[in-house]
């Protein structure tokens, strides 16, 4: 354990359900409790958090998840106003855009002010409403990729209040692993000749492309070639009508949530997205550490590490003939080609380790809380 400096630190996220905002938060909740007092404000029935956190950190249970509904219950302010007021916090991280919304209903009833931080992790521009009656309350907006960055500032959202801390990922879990492919392969009866893409991302096709996906797999024509779907909802009624537009029922696996990523991951040959949005796309890293050649669109910050022949293939966003055939051009790789661009993906994914992650967050922590009054909002 290493001393920890008298900081304390509430780190807010909203509703259920994993994404990569949970996974992110989950980590750095994590790692940052080496450090300071870190205590986490989260749903009652937020059971995979709780599982994963109860015994590493405080939690601050605040909100009813009841779907869209959660919004208006005003006992979810009122519990997170009691956990701010007795809670004492330097720091207050809102790692959503609702989170934060929780925060700033009740936060001008607060005595004690602490600092707030705010995350943007996708590359959407804030409306001028969230501008200047939202954001203008942060101490500081962290964004996870230097594009993100570069369009904020491009546009004169709050420069100065903008700092780049990429997302990590957890090296530990995600790399090559042998016992894993020998696995996941017997498990879904997979041949030696079958070639297996995986795309992990929660189904919702207006952001993550999953009906770009599946035409461009269509296209694909190839027969010993399956696709795996995992995240929330890829096995719903919906997502399986869209792969029946495509006449895929045959060669595409829908497996919703899992738990087992590292090890499906390891189990596929490659890993395809194809985003229209991205923050940094930590799901393209975990692949890329776990030595998978890679193909995705060049989403969000993905372009600032994914290099097209390099240590993977890249296509722009909605581009359904390009992603059909970099998967054809993936498909053609000699040995010793895929063995080059998967050991270039591992050493690129290397770069972008949970360890690096909070040691940024640690320092902008302990910058922002010596800020003077003067520069606060």
């Amino acid at each position: 354990m290493k001393d920890k400096k008298n900081i304390k630190v509430l780190e807010v996220i909203d509703s259920l359900g994993w994404c990569g905002t949970k996974e992110q938060t989950y980590l750095i909740t994590k790692y940052l409790s080496d450090y300071f007092d870190v205590e986490l404000a989260l749903a009652f029935n937020h059971n995979e958090m709780i599982e994963k956190l109860k015994d590493k950190v405080n939690l601050k249970f605040y909100e009813y998840d009841n779907g869209s509904k959660r919004r208006f219950n005003i006992k979810n302010y009122l519990r997170l106003y009691r956990i701010l007021k007795t809670g004492n916090y330097d720091v207050v991280v809102a790692n959503s855009s609702w989170a934060f919304n929780y925060i700033l209903a009740v936060y001008p009833f607060l005595k004690r002010k602490p600092k707030l931080v705010a995350m943007r992790r996708s590359g959407f521009l804030p409306s001028f409403f969230s501008k200047h009656f939202k954001y203008r309350f942060a101490d500081k907006i962290v964004v996870v990729s230097k594009d993100v960055a570069d369009l904020l500032k491009e546009k004169n959202f709050y420069p100065e209040k903008i700092v780049v801390i990429e997302s990590g990922i957890d090296l530990s879990r995600f790399k090559p692993n042998l016992n894993y492919r020998k696995e996941i392969r017997e498990k879904f009866n997979f041949r030696e000749d079958e070639k297996i893409f995986i795309n992990v991302a929660n189904f919702q096709p207006w952001r993550k492309g999953q009906d770009i996906l599946l035409e461009a797999f269509s296209k694909l024509n190839c027969e010993r070639c399956k696709l795996l779907l995992v995240g929330h909802n890829t096995n719903s009624e919906e997502a399986r009508a869209l792969i029946k537009k495509f006449s895929l029922e045959n060669k595409v696996i829908p497996l919703g949530f899992r738990y087992d990523v590292d090890k499906l991951l390891n189990g596929a040959d490659y890993f395809i997205l194809t985003s229209n949005s991205e923050g940094i796309a930590g799901a393209v890293l975990q692949a890329m550490s776990t030595g998978k050649v890679v193909i995705s669109t060049l989403a969000g910050g993905i372009g600032e590490y994914l290099v097209d022949g390099y240590n993977g293939f890249s296509c722009e966003v909605g581009d359904v003939n390009c992603l059909a055939r970099k998967m054809g051009k993936a498909l053609s790789l000699s040995t010793q080609e895929y063995k080059e661009l998967s050991q270039r993906a591992i050493e690129t994914a290397n770069k972008y380790s949970i360890e690096k992650t909070v040691n940024r967050w640690r320092n902008l922590i302990e910058q922002i809380v010596d800020l003077p009054k003067s520069e606060n909002k």
